[in-house]
């Protein structure tokens, strides 16, 4: 008699299929949000989905014109509320999985996007500045764009489009600097702008050691593709972030070899000195 009421006595292969679809979804959203303050209003949702079947199934039209009502609202004020998370949750999915970076490079190639690659000059450059800034404690907050053009963060600042050069970049970053507080974005060999503001990562399992910059460049690297590299003021301690994760560089070199290997050098002769 239950299964007649709610259509489960003749299931097809098409109704298994959509029943195992909508529970993929819900593992998949349960994933996202576990252990997060959405997980009361995600358990919410399922109740009330859950009462919209029951409803549906006793034909009671009232309260199913009700129930659909508080979900029409309700959608609107979940998007609204939860923005950042949505926001969050398609940029990982765009950056983050083998369908959104297949779909990138395929939409980059129709549209003719050019690569923004670097000379061996341009990095011994930055990578130079780094260790200049390391030493003297100067605080430094560096953004290299891959894929995605990030012309919003771009726009936060101060445009600059200039050769990259070591003493530019140490001149931005010097503490009486207008330019210094905030980020330097590196397209290609041209630094694009500077002062420019990035997100910060809302992630609670931030080592206490890590400031501002460095929480900044967690933040950029998850809503992004973009690298970043960090210069403690603190300690002088350089860092490599990408996809959220934070690589402590201990000599030059490494820093050299992560950059170089983050952006094409194949055209370059003098890119084997990045080998070995």
């Amino acid at each position: 008699m239950v299964l007649e009421l709610f259509g489960l006595v003749n299931l097809s292969f098409t109704d298994v299929l959509d029943i195992l679809l909508v529970a993929l979804i819900i593992y998949l959203v349960f994933r996202w949000i576990r252990d997060s303050a959405a997980m009361n209003v995600f358990f919410a949702i399922l109740l009330i989905y859950v009462l919209m079947v029951v409803v549906d199934a006793l034909n009671m039209k009232m309260m199913s014109k009700l129930v659909s009502t508080f979900i029409d609202v309700g959608v609107i004020a979940l998007i609204v509320v939860f923005q950042p998370e949505i926001r969050h949750f398609l940029m990982n999915f765009g950056t983050g999985t083998t369908l959104g970076k297949r779909g990138r490079v395929l939409l980059s190639k129709l549209f003719g996007q050019k690569e923004h690659n670097m000379h061996s000059e341009v990095v011994a450059s930055i990578t130079e500045a780094c260790r200049q800034m390391s030493e003297d404690k100067v605080g430094a907050l560096i953004v290299f764009p891959q894929n995605q053009p990030l012309e919003h963060i771009v726009n936060t600042g101060d445009k600059i489009d200039a050769a990259v050069s070591e003493r530019l970049i140490r001149n931005i970053f010097f503490k009486n600097s207008p330019l210094h507080d905030g980020a330097m974005i590196i397209r290609g060999d041209r630094i694009v702008a500077a002062r420019c503001t990035l997100p910060i990562t809302d992630r609670a399992d931030i080592p206490a050691r890590f400031g501002m910059r460095h929480k900044a460049a967690i933040g950029m690297s998850e809503e992004s593709d973009a690298v970043v590299v960090v210069v403690s003021e603190e300690t002088g301690g350089i860092s490599f972030v990408k996809a959220g994760k934070v690589t402590g560089i201990n000599n030059i070199n490494e820093l050299k070899l992560l950059i170089g290997n983050e952006f094409s050098l194949k055209n370059d002769p003098s890119a084997a000195d990045f080998k070995g």
